[in-house]
């Protein structure tokens, strides 16, 4: 007679970051006492401002992913903290300097710098988080790090000035969002990767695996934001939903919209997005066109891809609960759409 076991609860259980928090528990209180430290100054409104997006949340989801990076690569040093630490330090400066490029008066759930505090504040203490990321780097006395590290926040800023001029434009093409995207948040998703094998002096390949990793989960997690740009669920991520619609940003959803649709949605996306004349009731036809041609639900497909290619790129690490938490991230990256 057979045994019935019941599997509801792993059937039903979502994929989060419990299994990645837990496996990087101390390394991550370490760094966070790193950030706080090393974002001090002398001059009151820097930590003030720093600490206001430090304070906001946020996963650690870039630092955790260099400290498990280097726990996969069978690392036991300390080096692997600074550098998280700067990877951090990168994000946060990104953030500062983004919130006020697109204006935006929330983040995550919270009012955002450049909303309390002012652009000139928020740009200069962003400037002032980089420097220090630098500083870390510097400390690690690598220059294979600072080689990437460095790269990667040229290549952000590229990317950042490469949505600015997709920003608005129609003919946008799908290419061309992916390079955006590939820059301006991936790149720094693969770096935080990659320096994990490098601190534990693994051969290239295993660099090379988890910088593939990095970009291919990047790209997945920014396709979803720019799903969840277009859903309810956005509310509950401390973020305003529909900013991309009026920014006119060029995101995927409206670029497979767009090459689908007729001329009278065209000039409907040539109105709101290119000239962002936009009217109240804009944001919910823009939804119900993004429905009509599947645009979101191929967007997700889209994410599933590049999450598959990430999965595959560290299938040749030996299993154990490292593998097992940096797969279940891009489960959860993913599942974000739901």
């Amino acid at each position: 007679m057979g045994v019935a076991v019941s599997i509801d609860a792993d059937f039903e259980r979502k994929p989060s970051l419990d299994a990645l928090t837990a496996l990087v528990r101390e390394d991550l209180l370490a760094v966070n006492g790193l950030i706080m430290d090393r974002m001090q100054s002398p001059v009151p409104l820097i930590p003030q401002l720093a600490g206001h997006v430090v304070a906001a949340g946020g996963k650690r989801l870039r630092p955790m992913l260099t400290l498990a990076a280097a726990r996969l690569c069978g690392y036991h040093g300390g080096r692997h903290l600074g550098l998280a630490t700067c990877v951090e330090f990168i994000h946060t400066a990104t953030l500062l300097h983004d919130d006020v490029v697109d204006d935006s008066s929330l983040r995550r759930g919270l009012a955002s710098a450049n909303a309390v505090w002012g652009n000139k504040p928020s740009v200069l203490v962003g400037d002032f988080l980089f420097s220090r990321a630098f500083e870390l780097m510097v400390e690690d006395g690598s220059l294979e790090v600072l080689a990437i590290l460095s790269r990667a926040s040229s290549v952000i800023a590229e990317g950042e000035v490469m949505q600015l001029i997709t920003t608005g434009d129609i003919e946008t093409d799908e290419g061309a969002y992916l390079d955006v995207i590939r820059a301006k948040t991936a790149q720094l998703f693969a770096a935080a990767c990659r320096i994990g094998a490098v601190v534990a002096d693994r051969p290239r390949s295993e660099a090379d695996a988890l910088e593939a990793y990095g970009m291919n989960l990047g790209i997945a997690f920014q396709l979803i934001d720019d799903v969840l740009d277009y859903s309810a669920k956005q509310a509950t991520l401390g973020k305003t939903i529909g900013d991309d619609f009026r920014e006119g940003k060029m995101t995927l959803p409206i670029v497979l919209a767009i090459g689908r649709g007729d001329d009278l949605e065209r000039s409907f996306w040539r109105r709101t997005i290119e000239d962002l004349d936009q009217q109240d009731d804009d944001f919910d036809r823009a939804v119900a066109i993004l429905e009509a041609h599947r645009a979101l639900t191929d967007s997700v497909e889209r994410a599933r891809l590049y999450g598959d290619r990430a999965a595959r790129a560290i299938a040749g690490f030996a299993d154990g609960a490292e593998k097992r938490a940096l797969t279940e991230v891009i489960d959860f990256c993913i599942e974000r759409a739901y």
